[in-house]
């Protein structure tokens, strides 16, 4: 099914906005809201996390869908995208963006045969050094539960077909195309497979370079900048789906993060090809 690209453009006129803690508390409240009001209208079952920080209390947003038959049911796969800007910032690209795609296949899973639960996750505080997902994967951890995997999806709205647009981070093992019209999908050595079943999902809807890092990337600091490492702390396999962010972006983390920046035929190919990969990882696949 083709992507409701109308409904992309309310979702991201909708969250676009400055979401943060302290200098925006009341639209980073709305935009938890509306999450959970378009989860629970796809008929999901939709609760929260609840976690201390900044003196205060936050929530990741979750929202299930569980398979048929739920006899012998299988660990879930995570999908997941945070909805808090930096300060001063609307955050279109970072993150808006991967809300509309998590939005987007969170509405497709009605038509899927899944295998496994989707585990849909909207996480608080990632620009607050990761507290949302951190504090969500240690509560996986205390409570011994097992996931397939999670897919994170950081900055996926922002493309340039302009000759050498794309920059490439400091002491990447890998070549990458100067041309910024592709989605890195950034896994550590434990989530091997995963990276290579989401690439492969993915490549037919749009470009992608895929990059395993040694152990948890510590000797790339830009792939750790996003809610998979607190996964990838605590031994779980997870990817990070990105247009890389500054390096494409020249209006990452600044005040024109603005809806108009975006490249909306760029942005659902994206939405077309996590559909894919999830459909690949969590669906009865007919012989």
């Amino acid at each position: 099914m083709p992507v409701d690209r109308h409904r992309l453009e309310e979702d991201l006129h909708t969250l676009v906005g400055e979401r943060h803690p302290l200098t925006s508390p009341n639209h980073l409240q709305q935009a938890e809201a509306y999450l959970r009001r378009q989860f629970s209208e796809a008929g999901l079952v939709v609760t929260t996390h609840d976690f201390e920080a900044l003196g205060g209390t936050y929530r990741n947003v979750i929202a299930t869908a569980h398979p048929a038959s739920t006899h012998g049911e299988l660990p879930p796969l995570i999908i997941g995208a945070h909805f808090d800007t930096v300060a001063g910032s609307p955050g279109a690209d970072d993150n808006a963006s991967a809300l509309a795609v998590l939005l987007h296949v969170a509405r497709q899973v009605r038509g899927m045969m899944l295998s496994r639960p989707i585990r849909f996750i909207a996480f608080n505080l990632e620009e607050e050094n990761l507290l949302g997902s951190s504090a969500y994967v240690s509560f996986l951890k205390e409570n011994r539960e097992t996931i397939h995997g999670a897919i994170i999806l950081e900055c996926v709205g922002y493309a340039s077909h302009q000759q050498d647009s794309q920059k490439t981070p400091p002491g990447l093992p890998i070549s990458i195309p100067t041309t910024g019209d592709f989605i890195g999908v950034i896994g550590n050595e434990r989530s091997q497979a995963l990276t290579g079943f989401v690439v492969q999902a993915m490549k037919s809807h749009l470009p992608t370079v895929p990059l395993v890092v040694l152990g948890n990337g510590e000797l790339l600091p830009d792939t750790r900048r996003s809610d998979h490492t607190s996964f990838w702390e605590q031994g779980f396999p997870a990817v990070m789906l990105t247009d890389t962010a500054n390096f494409r972006n020249p209006h990452y983390h600044q005040p024109t993060d603005t809806l108009d920046t975006l490249n909306l035929d760029f942005l659902a190919s994206v939405a077309e090809g996590v559909t894919a990969a999830v459909s690949t990882l969590a669906c009865q696949q007919s012989t």
